[in-house]
Formats: structure tokens, C-alpha cells, sequence
């Protein structure tokens, strides 16, 4: 099972992009799910997470222009991404946790630029 990410591209600084991501197939009992994203020449970073009962977890970067989502029934993750910022460039990565096993998504590029 993979998880299978989309909705990157371009954008102006200020605008918006939604992420979203869902298992390939079924994956029972996910406790969490979330982003990651990784800059060039920059470690892997917690973006934020969302736990099976709805609470939340931002990086001090994103809060108040960031807001993940849930739909438990999908085993979908949604990231709204609002009033983007240059250094809001990355490769954005899926991740859920569930029974012990993480699952990763391929990446999806975000890039803001003018």
C-alpha cells in the first residue's frame, strides 16, 4: 500500500494550493496522518498532523495559514495551504501511521515563486 499525494505546482506568493492524499489501498486503524515537507539542502520537516480523534499538530512556520483536514472515512489528508510564502518551497510528503507501520507518498513539489 502506498499513499499517493497531489495537488502541488506553482504559485505566486499569497495565493493558496490544496494537497490532498489517500492510501493506494486499505490501511486499517490509522492512528495519524500528516505532511511533511523537505527543502533543497534542508532536513525533513513536520508540516503538521491530524490524529484519528481530530487533534492537530502545526509547525510554528505554517500556523495561522495552514490548515490540515481529515476524512476518516477515505483514510483521506488534506492540506490547505493559504497566503503561500517563498520559503513555503518544498517537496511535501503523505505520511500516516498506523499499527506500528509508517507509510510514506511519493512527494508532491510545491514551489512559490513570482
Amino acid at each position: 500500500v502506498q499513499l499517493q499525494a497531489s495537488g502541488g505546482g506553482l504559485m505566486q506568493p499569497g495565493g493558496s494550493l490544496r494537497l490532498s492524499c489517500a492510501p493506494s489501498g486499505s490501511i486499517f486503524s490509522i492512528n495519524e496522518m500528516g505532511w511533511y515537507r523537505q527543502a533543497p539542502g534542508k532536513q525533513r520537516e513536520l508540516v503538521a498532523r491530524i490524529f484519528s480523534g481530530g487533534s492537530t499538530n502545526y509547525a510554528d512556520s505554517v500556523k495561522g495559514r495552514f490548515t490540515i483536514s481529515r476524512d476518516n472515512a477515505k483514510n483521506t489528508v488534506y492540506l490547505q495551504m493559504n497566503s503561500l510564502k517563498p520559503e513555503d518551497t518544498a517537496v511535501y510528503y503523505c505520511h500516516a501511521y498506523s499499527r506500528f507501520t509508517n507509510y510514506w507518498g511519493q512527494g508532491t513539489l510545491v514551489t512559490v515563486s513570482s
